[in-house]
């Protein structure tokens, strides 16, 4: 196998899609047309809300080899720690939870269920952030990324996930062991939608992210397998403009 084909499976492997659909039959479908190019399937509220716990084993049948169950877990200790532990009885590989309560879960046995810590939505930008009353030193996204950032490793995450504009200090911070996952991610060109703080495929790899979660460019796209492939090979480039440079 050359060198580029160890790039392109890998960074197949960490290609994350946004099953955000209402139905477990496009779900379904987009998981069937897509499992051989894509490595990790994303299951968020709309979906798990419409279908249910069982849509997880339906993507399994489908052919989804890797499913991240991005909830977002925020509320009372006790919930949350109830609410990880039913999320990891379903075998789920990734699960997401706010890094300000991230500390809830030290000691818990979740299996192979990795956590991640919700750094900032890609849909906020600094004026937003001084909207919602943060002190002026928070209100630059990437200073609170970084102080989240922190705050979930230390309570015990796998990795955090946030924007690609703020990978590389966050990657820098965390080690090359942490999952950094980047949402927000636009091929050149493509339109943003409601996302703020967006970065390509490549960029995202370069900074030192670990997984890309891409949605629309790919669902909407009139080729979505040929879509998905041009992100890998992206991705792959990105990866290889860090290998370059000599990053990690």
């Amino acid at each position: 196998m050359s060198q580029r084909e160890k790039l392109l499976r890998r960074a197949r492997s960490r290609l994350i899609l946004a099953l955000d659909v209402d139905s477990a039959a496009a779900a379904e479908e987009l998981v069937r047309l897509l499992h051989q190019e894509v490595g990790v399937f994303k299951v968020g509220l709309e979906l798990f809300l419409s279908q249910g716990p069982a849509i997880l084993q339906r993507l399994r049948r489908a052919g989804a080899e890797a499913l991240f169950l991005d909830l977002k877990l925020h509320d009372i200790p006790a919930t949350m720690r109830a609410a990880a532990q039913a999320a990891a009885a379903q075998g789920v590989e990734l699960l997401t939870c706010h890094c300000d309560q991230a500390g809830i879960f030290q000691g818990l046995d979740l299996g192979r269920t990795r956590l991640l810590g919700v750094t900032v939505l890609t849909s906020l930008g600094g004026e937003d952030l001084a909207e919602m009353g943060y002190p002026p030193e928070l209100q630059d996204p990437a200073a609170l990324v970084l102080r989240r950032a922190q705050l979930a490793m230390a309570a015990g995450c796998a990795g955090v996930v946030c924007s690609g504009r703020e990978a590389a200090a966050v990657r820098r911070q965390l080690g090359p062991e942490a999952l950094v996952v980047c949402p927000g991610i636009r091929p050149p060109g493509a339109e943003t939608h409601d996302q703020k703080r967006v970065v390509t495929p490549a960029a995202a790899m370069a900074a030192g992210a670990s997984h890309i979660v891409v949605g629309r460019p790919i669902r909407a796209a009139q080729d979505p397998r040929a879509a998905a492939r041009e992100i890998v090979a992206d991705m792959a480039a990105g990866w290889q403009e860090q290998t370059q440079a000599g990053g990690a």
